[in-house]
């Protein structure tokens, strides 16, 4: 394990390859899973302001299921996540001209519509954060549909704190990122 401020950072992220290959899995994560993508406390408001923004960018389908549901759901254990269509894909997501479920926040963000460029733990996946009282714990969510993106992080030669260095810049800051690289890439001998 990796102490890098308050965060405790699992050494598979250090250890494992991974690149996304959406031609592979098609966004599966989109759509796979019990709940919507997990939302942290401030990005509620976000949404919030910038529903009307992301609007357009949506399917009818996730514009409707978010008119029913709310923009956000809270699960059975007080935490928040997207809203999903029928219980399953993210309500956000939309395919593309290739069958690819690709990020309607994201695309909005991409086209200059909105600032926010899609939930934290969208970017940072395949790591899943656990908050404690006095830390935060990061750890590599295997999931099955992921294999190609396994595979092909490995013919890169990318592991997965590279492949999330921005995401993790996002969440934690340069500094911190700095500190994760330092420590994985040259490790002071204790």
């Amino acid at each position: 394990m990796i102490i890098i401020q308050n965060t405790v950072i699992s050494d598979d992220i250090r250890d494992n390859f991974f690149v996304c290959n959406l031609e592979a899995c098609k966004g599966a994560c989109c759509v796979e899973g019990d709940l919507g993508a997990p939302l942290e406390e401030k990005e509620l408001a976000i949404l919030e302001a910038e529903y009307n923004k992301i609007k357009p960018f949506l399917t009818e389908a996730g514009q409707q299921a978010i008119e029913e549901q709310g923009l956000y759901i809270k699960d059975w254990e007080g935490d928040y996540s997207t809203t999903t269509i029928n219980d399953r894909e993210c309500a956000y997501a939309l395919y593309d001209e290739r069958g690819i479920l690709k990020c309607g926040i994201e695309q909005a963000y991409l086209a200059g519509a909105t600032s926010f460029k899609k939930p934290i733990s969208c970017h940072l996946y395949p790591i899943r954060i656990t908050k404690y009282e006095d830390f935060e714990a990061l750890n590599y969510d295997r999931w099955n549909i992921c294999n190609p993106a396994c595979s092909f992080g490995a013919n890169l030669g990318v592991r997965i704190y590279q492949f999330l260095k921005e995401p993790l810049i996002r969440k934690y800051g340069e500094e911190w990122y700095g500190e994760l690289v330092q420590e994985i890439e040259n490790p002071v001998a204790s």
